[in-house]
């Protein structure tokens, strides 16, 4: 792909390694994150440090997530080749190619115009299908529910019903929820019957999903 290099799929490589040493165990996430040129969706002077497992801020007070908290809500999702996914907070574009790269159906909300418009420019090289959409994230995207899987990518004060709404049978939400400093990672499981099922894996920190709400969506 253009404007990457050996010197960069190495990187890559060695980031995997750590990731790997950190717990992640999906071979199919590792696989993703070890494909996706990170370096892309920064800001050229932070090239050298584009595999750390760290955060950046990438305009519009938002964040590209570290690697780690990307490989650990992916694999949280049980990702499946074919699955319909809804990713709330496109951001950078990054997690939404990561969800791409494990062959999934990728439908991504972004509320902040300005990330919007850098990520859809960006997204087009990648040789993905996407659907992004400039919206409001509380509201999902109803028009193509139900979702098989559901990606929250900010910090969430509550569950927003609406994305409970849009879950199929058997899907699954992961969202980070709290109002604080810090968010507990939460992954709800919807039966086929229609009930959820709540597990909660620890304490993230995300920027908030923000009040005001968009209304193009």
């Amino acid at each position: 792909m253009e404007g990457d290099s050996y010197k960069y799929k190495g990187q890559r490589k060695q980031l995997v390694e750590q990731l790997r040493l950190k717990g992640i165990g999906h071979e199919g996430v590792l696989e993703a994150i070890g494909t996706i040129p990170r370096h892309l969706f920064l800001d050229s002077q932070f090239d050298r440090f584009a595999y750390q497992d760290t955060a950046f801020k990438i305009g519009a007070g938002q964040t590209i997530s570290q690697p780690y908290t990307v490989a650990f809500q992916s694999a949280l999702l049980k990702p499946e080749p074919g699955l319909k996914v809804l990713e709330i907070g496109t951001g950078s574009g990054y997690q939404t190619c990561v969800l791409a790269a494990l062959k999934m159906q990728v439908f991504s909300v972004e509320r902040q115009r300005l990330l919007y418009d850098r990520s859809k420019i960006l997204l087009r090289k990648f040789p993905y299908k996407l659907r992004l959409f400039y919206g409001d994230g509380y509201a999902g995207k109803k028009a193509y529910a139900p979702f098989d899987r559901i990606l929250v990518t900010c910090g969430a004060p509550e569950i927003p019903e609406s994305l409970l709404n849009q879950l199929a049978p058997g899907g699954i939400l992961v969202i980070p929820v709290g109002a604080g400093e810090t968010q507990e990672m939460l992954r709800i499981s919807k039966t086929q019957e229609g009930s959820f099922q709540k597990e909660s894996f620890g304490s993230f920190r995300f920027v908030p999903m923000l009040p005001e709400r968009a209304t193009d969506n």
